[in-house]
């Protein structure tokens, strides 16, 4: 009988490996094609990068061979990988006039981030479900802030 937990944290081909973390820079790179189109200080680049680190950190605990010793090794990378990121988000963040700037710009980082686990983990259903609310979100609900102001 087939170990649910030790075959999802075992070591995987480099094939797959390599598609996940193209799956990464793809997702990031969409949420980052979007945030460069509207000429935001953390674009394409940016959460690309944000999206494949994330990734990379996830593949490469699995494929060291540590998870499967210790299955929390994954929850405790997942937890370093957000507070991480958080430091990123935060330095988006300014505020000038008594205005709060960057919120919308340091979530699309975290999202990136988000995706990049997701894909790491090889969820690939689950990231293109989040990149597609993430792509409605910033286009379609901005539309709606703008006609009520």
């Amino acid at each position: 009988m087939i170990d649910p937990i030790n075959s999802v944290l075992s070591p995987i081909s480099w094939l797959e490996v390599s598609g996940r973390l193209l799956l990464a820079a793809t997702l990031g790179g969409i949420i980052g094609w979007d945030r460069e189109l509207k000429r935001k200080p953390a674009g394409l680049r940016t959460n690309i990068l944000v999206s494949l680190g994330a990734a990379l950190i996830i593949v490469g605990t699995l494929q060291s061979g540590i998870s499967q010793k210790d299955a929390n090794i994954i929850g405790r990378s997942i937890q370093g990988i957000i507070t991480g990121v958080g430091f990123i988000g935060a330095g988006a963040i300014f505020q000038q006039n008594q205005v709060v700037h960057g919120l919308t710009t340091a979530s699309a980082i975290w999202i990136s981030c988000a995706l990049g686990i997701v894909s790491g983990l090889g969820l690939w259903q689950l990231g293109l479900i989040g990149v597609g609310l993430t792509i409605i979100t910033l286009r379609v609900i901005k539309s709606l802030e703008k006609d009520q102001s």
